[in-house]
């Protein structure tokens, strides 16, 4: 991101006690505490480590409370955060399917092993703002600030217990779930009507198991996991409307659907060269998703379903959903440069603008870069403009 030009230091520092007098606030108002953003801003928590390639709740919440809640800013703070952070080794690639999942929807079928899970989620709330006293675990209205905080237990909800998340009563009437539930996709690659086709682009597009996006230049043409990892950080209002734009006839061709959408408890695991066997080192809340749509027998292909995939921190389905539907289209272009059938058509098909303007951190920086001074920049428009009006021949050949 672009920095401050040199100059004005007394009015710099100004500034900046004008900010931090700003995001006190109110003396009278109690001060938002890290814990509260914690326990109480969940989904904002989520989107910052998501974007800023960094699983860390604490630093997360920091950086909001620094930012007076916009994310963006906090997004920065966290990459900034990050790169001071010392790099030991890589962990096992975590294995979804031993999840423990507290949310998992399919739209394609009513029924699947293991059953749907709703969870914790606003697609089935009123879309009302309540005035009255918010909710306690009873489901009884409470004024705010009855209960104490929570312990950490609230980001990692165990199977069987009430409420949205966290460390609640238990509720006979919930079933624990199970530790491990089987793919959606499982069924259909069993009938034979979806391939390891992800994976055969992975390999065909020059995957290796040391990239890391966090630690080299994204450069072009890209690799699907680079792909996935640039997508997974990137700005989640970006990848929405590029996603719709897909849906709105911008891109894809037929109606995606969604195939298996989870969100829950992932356990990360590492092998210490010290130590010579694998350790658990913590446990993460992750969102997954896999997208479905329809392909036809063409360009060698054999009739039946291609696949989108989305992998990201925290619970952000939003996001998760359009990544997959982005991956989806980006790997329909991968396909079109094999075979020769050029470039994409749609801006959402552009591996190019997909992934460089995806990137909140960079795309901020270069629009907010306008607030600096561009005198020197605005004087030579001036002469430029002023040179173009004296100019006899110009003003005649306009004429």
């Amino acid at each position: 991101m672009y920095v401050a030009v040199k100059g004005g230091e007394k009015a710099v520092k100004h500034s900046q006690k004008l900010v931090a007098k700003q995001r006190r606030g109110d003396t009278r108002v109690p001060e938002l505490s890290t814990d509260q953003i914690r326990n109480q801003l969940g989904l904002g928590l989520d989107r910052v480590m998501a974007e800023g390639s960094l699983y860390d709740e604490t630093a997360a919440a920091e950086a909001i409370q620094r930012a007076q809640g916009d994310l963006t800013e906090a997004v920065f703070l966290v990459r900034a955060f990050r790169t001071t952070l010392k790099r030991f080794g890589t962990s096992r690639p975590v294995n979804t399917t031993e999840m423990t999942s507290f949310r998992r929807v399919s739209g394609i079928y009513k029924d699947i092993p293991g059953g749907q899970i709703l969870g914790p989620t606003y697609d089935y709330t009123h879309r009302l703002i309540d005035t009255g006293p918010a909710p306690d675990e009873n489901g009884t209205g409470v004024s705010a600030g009855t209960h104490p905080a929570d312990s950490d237990d609230r980001r990692h909800p165990a199977p069987g217990m009430s409420g949205p998340a966290g460390r609640q009563r238990p509720d006979k009437a919930i079933p624990p779930l199970p530790d491990k539930l089987p793919r959606v996709m499982d069924i259909l690659k069993k009938q034979g009507l979806l391939s390891d086709a992800p994976s055969a682009r992975c390999q065909e597009t020059g995957h290796k198991s040391g990239e890391d996006l966090t630690r080299q230049p994204l450069t072009f043409p890209v690799s699907r996991t680079l792909r996935l990892q640039a997508l997974a950080r990137g700005d989640e209002g970006f990848l929405l409307g590029s996603a719709y734009s897909l849906q709105r006839g911008f891109g894809l061709d037929r109606h995606p659907f969604l195939g298996e959408l989870k969100v829950g408890i992932a356990t990360v695991c590492f092998t210490p060269p010290e130590l010579g066997f694998e350790i658990c080192i913590g446990r993460i809340r992750l969102t997954e998703c896999v997208m479905v749509s329809r392909q036809d027998d063409t360009h060698g292909n054999t009739a039946g379903f291609d696949t989108g995939y989305g992998l990201v921190f925290g619970q952000n389905e939003r996001k998760a959903m359009s990544m997959s539907l982005l991956d989806r289209s980006l790997s329909d272009t991968d396909k079109n440069a094999e075979a020769d059938t050029g470039k994409a058509a749609y801006p959402a098909q552009d591996p190019e603008f997909i992934l460089s303007h995806c990137d909140s951190v960079e795309s901020s920086g270069f629009v907010q870069h306008l607030k600096l001074p561009h005198y020197v920049d605005f004087q030579s428009e001036l002469v430029f403009i002023c040179s173009r009006g004296n100019d006899p021949a110009t003003t005649q050949g306009e004429k």
